[in-house]
């Protein structure tokens, strides 16, 4: 494999790494804003 080809396939594994990364942490962002509106939710049902 050439020193350029070996270079894109590094690029196009980091690009497909670094994605997989970002939706990960874009899931997670969301269930702790599902907990925290859980949890609100509640605190008002207790307090009604």
């Amino acid at each position: 494999m050439s020193n350029i080809s070996a270079k894109i396939v590094i690029a196009l594994t980091a690009a497909i790494f670094l994605t997989s990364c970002a939706n990960t942490i874009r899931g997670a962002g969301r269930d702790v804003s599902n907990t925290a509106n859980a949890t609100e939710r509640a605190a008002k049902d207790i307090a009604n």
